[in-house]
Order: C-alpha cells, then sequence, then structure tokens
C-alpha cells in the first residue's frame, strides 16, 4: 500500500502524487477520477520497476 497527496491544481484539476515513487505523478477532473488515475499510475510504476529487477 502506498499513500497519496492529492489537492486542486492551479489548473481545477485534483493532482495526486505519491512520494514513495519519485515522478508518481497524475491528475483528474474530479478528486474521484484522481483517485483512481494515481492508482493505476502507482501499479504501472511497480510493474515496470519489477520488470527492471529494480524493485
Amino acid at each position: 500500500m502506498r499513500q497519496a497527496i492529492i489537492f486542486r491544481g492551479e489548473d481545477g484539476f485534483w493532482v495526486a502524487e505519491c512520494p514513495s515513487l519519485p515522478g508518481c505523478i497524475s491528475q483528474g477532473e474530479t478528486r474521484e477520477e484522481a483517485i483512481q488515475n494515481i492508482r493505476e499510475a502507482i501499479q504501472l510504476y511497480i510493474e515496470t520497476l519489477e520488470e527492471d529487477n529494480r524493485k
């Protein structure tokens, strides 16, 4: 399980960032969409680390 920070960006979109995974950031028009998108981004980030044997 990873923690994400969610906040409203300057453009009005919701931004979600996972501090424990550098560069793992996503956004959405709604808070719920941002949460869904960051979950997917985290999953893909970890899959990439595993493929590269870096996890």
